[in-house]
């Protein structure tokens, strides 16, 4: 399982601000002290596949805040893992936080903290936003493919066997999946198929067909709408004939 959070990010704040803009905000304030997150751009932050996402957050304050801690996590707690997410600081009070599809899908929650020059907190603020992940397909491979014998008499069975295999942050075999097998005549350019089978415990798939004529066996994958297609390497086969 992939996990996932979001935890402090703090940065000292200086110059000017450059984002206006509304945001679904909460503050709090000491005296003349002034805190508001203003923006939050995009919202709803989209991930798409395997890129990454900026979120930049706006945040107003007045001249006694010295420092702005800002905190983004889920709004579910049972995402809550507390990992630090990474912050750049755009310029002034502008921040930029990067999202990936390893981040949790939903409803999330940003909150500011303001402290004056001496470190005592004087306000607060906090602001909603959404994250969209929409994953893309992931990358297969099939391993370990292999035809024997490697060299048959015509009419006899060539036997096949392999592993279909999913990049899910290590190389796992994928169960009930179909796999083709495919023969290219030596001489020729044209594969064709001749087998197929599914695939079992680990990724494993087995098959057989019978050898009229020596060439190349591969097995190829087409993917669905999760996992991205894959072709194995080649193996060849030697058949030969009757000998009088």
């Amino acid at each position: 399982m992939k996990k996932i959070a979001a935890g402090l990010i703090s940065a000292v704040a200086g110059g000017t601000m450059l984002v206006s803009g509304a945001g679904v905000a909460s503050a709090t304030t000491t005296h003349d002290t002034y805190l508001k997150i203003r923006d939050i751009s995009p919202n709803p932050v989209v991930v798409k596949g395997n890129a990454e996402t900026k979120a930049f957050f706006d945040v107003g304050a007045s001249r006694r805040v010295e420092k702005v801690v800002l905190s983004v996590e889920p709004a579910s707690p049972k995402f809550r893992t507390m990992r630090t997410k990474g912050v750049d600081r755009v310029q002034g009070w502008r921040y930029a936080i990067a999202f990936n599809q390893n981040d949790p899908e939903g409803k999330w929650k940003a909150t500011a903290v303001a402290y004056n020059r001496h470190g005592r907190k004087v306000a607060t603020d906090s602001a909603y936003f959404y994250v969209d992940i929409r994953k893309g397909r992931a990358d297969t491979r099939i391993s370990r493919f292999k035809a024997s014998p490697y060299k048959v008499r015509k009419g006899r069975s060539v036997y096949f066997s392999g592993r279909l295999q999913v990049d899910d942050h290590r190389w796992e075999g994928v169960r009930g999946e179909r796999v083709s097998i495919y023969h290219r005549a030596s001489g020729s350019s044209a594969w064709k198929w001749v087998d197929s089978a599914r695939t079992g415990r680990d990724g494993k798939f087995y098959g057989k067909a019978r050898a009229y004529r020596s060439g190349s066996y591969k097995a190829v994958y087409r993917g669905d709408r999760r996992l991205e297609p894959s072709t194995s390497r080649t193996d060849y086969v030697r058949v030969y004939g009757w000998r009088r």
